[in-house]
């Protein structure tokens, strides 16, 4: 069973791949970002252009998104959250990480991108990049030769540090 790169337990022929072929349409948002990072796996650039809301695919650059997708190794998508984007709404949003690595590097894209649906039909509208939230100590900062908060009795850089 060739497993589908979009995270769900199931093979890619029964998946991602009618959606991406054109067999059968995204029935959710999620679904259909699902299929749009599974077609980045697979160097399915014609489903990636033609997935795009139709006002905005002169955004689209074709030779750029071939030769990242291609280049890329794809580990795994996480959906975050959604909101709206089911079978009766017209509009959604999905939450995701992409991890993959280009030149060997790993990456993160983290966004939260838009959709919606036209004649039945789901769109990617437009994707926002999240900005990892600030984290903000509650109490003092720990020093590496300060006692281990744990209790262990062993410096905090011997220790959890």
């Amino acid at each position: 069973m060739d497993k589908c790169p979009c995270g769900l337990d199931a093979a890619y022929d029964t998946c991602c791949e009618p959606i991406i072929k054109g067999e059968k349409a995204a029935e959710t948002a999620e679904q259909l970002m699902r299929a749009r990072y599974t077609a980045y796996a697979k160097v399915e650039t014609d489903f990636l252009r033609d997935s795009i809301h139709p006002d905005k695919r002169h955004t689209h650059d074709e030779r750029q998104t071939q030769s990242w997708a291609a280049k890329s190794e794809w580990f795994n998508l996480e959906v975050v959250s959604t909101e709206k984007g089911g079978a009766e709404d017209e509009t959604g949003r999905v939450e995701f990480i992409a991890n993959y690595a280009t030149k060997g590097e790993k990456a993160r894209h983290h966004e939260m991108a838009t959709f919606v649906k036209i004649d039945g039909a789901w769109y990617f509208d437009d994707g926002v990049g999240v900005v990892p939230e600030t984290v903000v100590r509650q109490g003092p900062k720990v020093g590496r030769n300060d006692p281990c908060p744990c209790g262990s009795g062993k410096k905090f850089k011997k220790c959890c540090g």
